[in-house]
C-alpha cells in the first residue's frame, strides 16, 4: 500500500529547480493542473490551469516541454525537460497527458479513455476520435451561466480595457446563447487579444472550450 501510495503522488506533483531560474511546482487536482513559480528576488507566482483547455500531447522546444492550447497552441504549461530527474518527469507527463485527454473527453461527452497504453503513447492515434469529436460539436450547447462566470473571472482578474471588445461579445453571447453568429464574434474578439489570449485561457477556461472545435461547423 505504501508504494502504491507513493507512485500515486509521483505521477500527480513534480517540482523542479533551476540554478538561475528558481523552482517551479506542479501539482494536478481533480480537473486542473495548480502551477507554483518562485523566483529568487520576485513575487512567486500562483496560478491553475484547467486540463480541458490543454492539447494532451505536447511538445518540445528547447529544453522544455510544453502542453499547449487547444484553441491557440499557445504554451500554458511549460516543464524543464528531464527534471527533476527522468522517472519522475515522464511519469507526469504521461499522467497530465492522460488526464488532459480524459477531462476533454469528459467535456465532450465522450467516454475517458481510461490509462492504460495511452500513459506513455501518442493519444491522438485514437482510431475514432475525429468523428467522435464532430459528432460532439453537432450536440453542444453553450451554457449561459457559464459564459457569465468567465465575465465575472476575467474582469476580476484583468485589465478591463484590454479585453473590452471580448466582453462585449461574451455579453451578447449570454443572452443569445444559441445564436452560433455570436459565438463567432468571441472567436474573432478572442484572436484579436494577442498576447493576453494566455491570460484570459488561464482565468477562464470556458472561454477556450467554447471555441476548442471550429465553430463555423458548431
Amino acid at each position: 500500500m505504501e508504494k502504491l501510495t507513493k507512485q500515486y503522488t509521483m505521477t500527480t506533483k513534480l517540482i523542479q529547480r533551476h540554478l538561475f531560474k528558481g523552482t517551479q511546482e506542479f501539482e494536478i487536482v481533480d480537473e486542473q493542473v495548480n502551477i507554483r513559480i518562485k523566483v529568487p528576488f520576485k513575487r512567486e507566482e500562483r496560478l491553475s490551469v484547467m486540463l480541458t483547455v490543454l492539447n494532451p500531447e505536447p511538445v518540445i522546444s528547447e529544453s522544455f516541454l510544453s502542453f499547449t492550447s487547444r484553441v491557440n497552441s499557445e504554451p500554458l504549461v511549460s516543464l524543464y525537460l528531464g527534471k527533476p530527474n527522468t522517472k519522475e518527469f515522464n511519469a507526469f507527463v504521461a499522467t497530465m497527458k492522460q488526464k488532459a485527454l480524459d477531462e476533454y473527453n469528459v467535456f465532450a461527452g465522450l467516454k475517458p479513455s481510461g490509462n492504460t497504453a495511452a500513459l506513455g503513447g501518442n493519444v491522438f492515434d485514437e482510431p475514432t476520435e475525429f468523428d467522435q469529436n464532430n459528432a460532439a460539436k453537432k450536440t453542444r450547447v453553450i451554457e449561459a451561466l457559464r459564459v457569465e462566470e468567465s465575465i465575472q473571472l476575467l474582469e476580476q482578474n484583468l485589465d478591463p480595457e484590454g479585453i473590452t471588445s471580448l466582453v462585449a461579445c461574451l455579453n451578447a453571447l449570454k443572452d443569445d446563447p444559441k445564436n452560433e453568429a455570436r459565438l463567432v464574434d468571441v472567436m474573432n474578439a478572442f484572436h484579436e487579444l494577442g498576447s493576453l489570449q494566455g491570460a484570459v485561457l488561464t482565468y477562464a477556461p470556458y472561454v477556450g472550450l467554447m471555441m476548442a472545435d471550429d465553430p463555423f461547423n458548431f
